[in-house]
């Protein structure tokens, strides 16, 4: 019983989240990522995210420190989580905004972000921690610090969103695929990190017992995100490629829509373009019949390179010849290699045979799948090809 005791008891808890913090600090910076264009950015996030954990581990330190010489350690635990949180929150915000997009959230105005969180922790701090009649002032700094706390998470999530889809359309803009499901996670990631905060704001107003249980909360957060940010740094390359575009190659990260571009391909007369749509209906046939279609995490360019045209053109005889997307069009013939192998072959995973077809990704298979065919692929295999009949 003694045991249990001590696991539930506040101390007990905030040594967990120190060690924990400390510890993925430790991780994230023994990582080493090759230096190039493409990952300075990852690199910066991966430096401030460490330093954001060990600066929550030296807080969650301090407040075990200072514990013997405290009136009320509940409540002081509830004002060092609440300073913990503020700077995980925009440490850990303004490395996910930068990933995405380094001209959302300039240098500066973190620091300064930063100076303000400083300031007015010291502020909160002294304040309660200063013998004599200052109830009064400890309210106000309080009051001012909570303030402080809303008003960040709101720049944040608004600062996020932008970039989130800025970076969606960047994905769409430069594959020829759907990648979106490559950054999904820093989304869902992104809602329970403000869940998190919404859950310190309703513990603040709870009795102090309850801080130990969202620090347990907070524990678990930060190891799921640590996990999922540790994995996309083995995974990155397709989506730096694409968000380091317009730094190496001077070009827009976001071209124009699709009718934009078709205006700005080459001008030529009816004939030229026939001659081109002829050329490129000879090459997509043999880039059809080689299923080249089957590689992914290819650019557009590299596609219309591959099938002896420019980007433009080739848009422009989707839209002018065969009068559909070029993804989709892509897509459906990925499907089908898929229909016919999963039938063909019994034996072999069906996530591999999606592998074996195009699809980077299990989830992003079985999505497609069920959009073009109305089952999944399990389905179509068990059914023999016949889903309606079943």
């Amino acid at each position: 019983m003694d045991f249990l005791t001590d696991l539930t008891d506040i101390r007990t808890i905030q040594w967990l989240a120190c060690t924990t913090s400390c510890m993925l600090a430790f991780i994230l910076l023994i990582i080493k990522i090759p230096r190039s264009e493409h990952t300075k950015r990852l690199n910066s996030a991966k430096v401030t995210i460490a330093v954001s954990f060990l600066v929550c581990g030296f807080m969650m330190a301090f407040s075990l420190y200072k514990y013997p010489s405290v009136w009320d350690y509940e409540q002081f635990s509830s004002l060092t989580m609440l300073i913990t949180a503020s700077f995980s929150t925009m440490a850990i915000s303004y490395s996910m905004v930068n990933i995405l997009d380094e001209r959302m959230i300039s240098g500066n105005t973190f620091g300064i972000n930063a100076f303000l969180l400083v300031v007015t922790s010291i502020t909160l701090l002294e304040s309660f921690l200063k013998e004599g009649d200052s109830r009064l002032l400890y309210l106000i700094v309080l009051t001012l610090s909570l303030g402080l706390f809303i008003a960040q998470s709101i720049y944040y999530i608004v600062k996020f969103d932008k970039a989130y889809k800025k970076s969606l359309l960047a994905l769409s803009a430069y594959y020829s695929e759907d990648e979106d499901h490559k950054i999904r996670w820093l989304r869902f990631f992104y809602i329970i990190a403000m869940l998190t905060d919404v859950f310190l704001l309703v513990y603040m107003v709870l009795p102090d017992s309850f801080m130990k249980i969202y620090i347990a909360w907070y524990v678990l957060f930060i190891l799921y995100f640590s996990a999922n940010f540790i994995s996309f740094i083995g995974s990155h390359k397709i989506i730096l490629d694409a968000f380091a575009h317009r730094t190496l190659s001077g070009q827009d990260l976001f071209p124009p829509k699709t009718q934009q571009m078709i205006e700005n391909a080459p001008a030529l007369d009816q004939k030229q373009m026939e001659k081109e749509f002829r050329t490129i209906s000879r090459n997509l046939k043999k880039w059809v019949s080689g299923k080249k279609y089957r590689a992914y995490d290819k650019s557009r360019d590299e596609i219309a390179e591959e099938i002896g045209t420019t980007r433009e053109l080739l848009l422009l005889y989707f839209s002018k010849v065969l009068k559909q997307d070029f993804r989709y069009w892509r897509t459906e013939l990925r499907i089908n290699d898929a229909k016919k192998m999963l039938l063909e072959d019994r034996q072999a995973s069906v996530y591999i045979i999606g592998e074996l077809c195009g699809f980077s990704d299990r989830s992003n298979f079985h999505t497609q799948f069920v959009k073009m065919v109305g089952c999944s692929p399990k389905k179509w295999r068990d059914t023999n090809g016949h889903p309606h009949n079943s």
